[in-house]
């Protein structure tokens, strides 16, 4: 930033102090970063559409088959290129890079996310990356709020809400739904749901969603119209339609993690490109609809039109063949988590919401299906309403979010009609699944570290915590071999500290010393050779492992072991001591500025 500006700067905020509360500011600076939010939406819709437009061109339509092969090749390739040579740094995936932000760097988030992802995240998907354009889409508002109050030194809470209130504001843009836009913030990013955060969710919302009829008139991204209405009979088969969708969200969980995991352990950047691509291109080769985001198949799945999705690919499925026509759509869910995974894992740009939506989708599509041509019921269901509840229920599933999954989906479909079977579906998808992923898709590799913000305050306030701030140093250290009056004159007589860490040569923690220790043969000389520190010391009550031990963790050691100090351990070096006392002072005024 240039003298000038800092000097414009400086003197706004001057006046901003004088002129307008704190209150009143987050309310514009709300507002104003869900216009941003909206039109980084609006930015990456229009430039997925036309990369998507120039790739079905006249020409490439005569040799189109083909190139399904290669087109996601030759996209993660270019992303490999931007990321490497333009970025020059990490561009993370979407919401998890804004939960990290949001746990550990203070609601700090890098300046270039706020459009790394405007470039990268189209090409990934434009070129035929099985993955969803919302997660960058929040991530790109998110930094823009991030970066908009470090801008105007707004604190850590106040940072925090207009993260939210930019991922309401992306979301809101997205789907025109407003109302589940703030309550996918709260339940997502685990927002204080209270008046002070209320207004701010609610302004950036309404202006993302009025600069997305601006750009879009009356333009939706799904297209549904409910035909059939919610029948008393039809309960059970949602209630098993429910337990259908926390199958398919187990299946899509495990699976995208077993993959991921699988990438990781790869040496080098251009193998997991090359590995991953190869079988991304093979995959929507044999099965064009998992080319891209998938939104054409799940309006065709809403408008019960399942031929263009069949009919597709090599194997030109007989639509008159029901079991057939059964088994390719589930092949589809089976195999969409896949080609989404190997986007990730080759190193593309994306989300895994419209991805939900599409396996979503089908389940319940096809749930109905088999359901209609049983021969042991003989009720028939709405096939298009059973697909827009699938998709609340692998919402409630996999991202976790049953209220998101109701909202969304009652807004989308313009009334409350289907609203009991949503929240049939959505809460029995989500309990099955809670039991057995314990964390959704965004959040699973913190909640591992302990990194993971929640609605649980203390919790969080205890993870908000700064560890280096609380370890003390000041400790004189002694070895093995040191004599009881070398530990007097040289520790004791010193040191306003009652206990001493023993080390040896090479730094690593040994034992202890406490003044307690030494209190009734410190003043017999005659013991001041004779004594060493080897037989005084003794095991620390327990030890706290700086790379390992959440402070959830830490204050639990001092519970189990009644300890006011506890050595810390670094890289297997003695590092310094934290005590009760330093801790709970700490997590007091934590807790105060959070809550602010």
């Amino acid at each position: 930033m240039s003298t000038k500006s800092k000097y414009l700067l400086l003197k706004f905020l001057k006046w901003r102090y004088q002129n307008i509360s704190n209150q009143q500011f987050i309310r514009i600076a709300s507002a104003v970063i869900g216009l941003l939010a909206g039109l980084g939406a609006v930015m990456l819709k229009n430039l997925t559409h036309l990369i998507q437009e120039l790739l079905e061109g006249e020409f490439i339509k005569e040799i189109h088959s083909a190139f399904y092969f290669i087109f996601p090749i030759i996209g993660l390739l270019l992303v490999r290129f931007i990321k490497k040579y333009i970025i020059k740094k990490k561009v993370g995936h979407g919401i998890p890079s804004t939960l990290f932000a949001i746990s550990k760097l203070k609601g700090i988030m890098p300046s270039h996310q706020m459009w790394s992802s405007l470039i990268t995240a189209p090409i990934t998907i434009g070129f035929g990356g099985s993955v969803g354009l919302e997660g960058p889409t929040v991530a790109t508002g998110a930094a823009l709020g991030s970066n908009f109050a470090r801008l105007f030194h707004l604190n850590q809470t106040t940072r925090t809400l207009l993260i939210g209130a930019a991922a309401a504001g992306a979301m809101s843009s997205i789907f025109k739904a407003p109302i589940a836009a703030i309550v996918f913030a709260v339940e997502i990013f685990s927002l204080e749901l209270t008046l002070a955060s209320m207004i701010p969710l609610l302004l950036a919302s309404i202006t993302a969603v009025l600069t997305s009829y601006f750009f879009f008139g009356d333009d939706v991204l799904l297209h549904f119209n409910i035909e059939d209405k919610f029948q008393l009979n039809d309960v059970l088969f949602y209630i098993l339609l429910g337990v259908s969708s926390a199958a398919a969200s187990i299946y899509f969980s495990k699976v995208y993690f077993k993959i991921s995991a699988f990438f990781r352990d790869f040496k080098g950047a251009h193998k997991r490109l090359l590995f991953g691509g190869i079988l991304l291109g093979i995959t929507v080769f044999l099965v064009p609809p998992l080319f891209g985001e998938g939104y054409s198949t799940i309006n065709n799945v809403l408008k019960g039109n399942i031929e263009p999705i069949i009919s597709n690919n090599i194997f030109h499925v007989e639509v008159d063949n029901i079991l057939v026509v059964i088994a390719f759509l589930i092949g589809l869910v089976l195999f969409k988590v896949i080609a989404t995974s190997l986007t990730f894992g080759a190193g593309g740009v994306g989300g895994v919401f419209a991805p939900t939506l599409f396996t979503g989708s089908i389940t319940g599509y096809v749930f109905a299906l088999i359901i209609n041509n049983s021969n042991i019921f003989s009720h028939q269901l709405s096939s298009t309403n059973f697909a827009m509840v699938g998709m609340a229920g692998l919402m409630a599933g996999i991202l976790q979010a049953p209220l998101t999954a109701i909202f969304l989906i009652a807004e989308i479909t313009g009334g409350y009609e289907l609203f009991v079977p949503l929240m049939i579906v959505s809460s029995i998808s989500f309990l099955i699944t809670k039991r057995y992923i314990p964390h959704n898709i965004y959040a699973s590799e913190l909640a591992k570290r302990g990194e993971l913000l929640t609605h649980d305050k203390d919790k969080n306030v205890l993870m908000l915590l700064d560890l280096d701030k609380v370890i003390e140093t000041n400790f004189i250290l002694l070895n093995p071999e040191m004599t009881l009056g070398e530990i007097v004159n040289n520790a004791v007589a010193k040191s306003s500290r009652n206990h001493f860490p023993v080390v040896n040569d090479d730094n690593e923690f040994l034992g202890i010393i406490t003044l307690n220790d030494i209190r009734s043969i410190m003043f017999n000389k005659d013991l001041y050779e004779k004594v060493k520190v080897e037989s005084l010391m003794h095991s620390a009550s327990d030890i706290i492992y700086y790379e390992k031990d959440s402070t959830e963790e830490i204050l639990n050691k001092f519970k189990m072991t009644g300890a006011w100090n506890l050595v810390v351990i670094k890289e297997g070096k003695y590092f310094g001591f934290i005590s009760k006392s330093r801790l709970l002072t700490a997590y007091r005024r934590k807790l105060i500025e959070v809550t602010a």
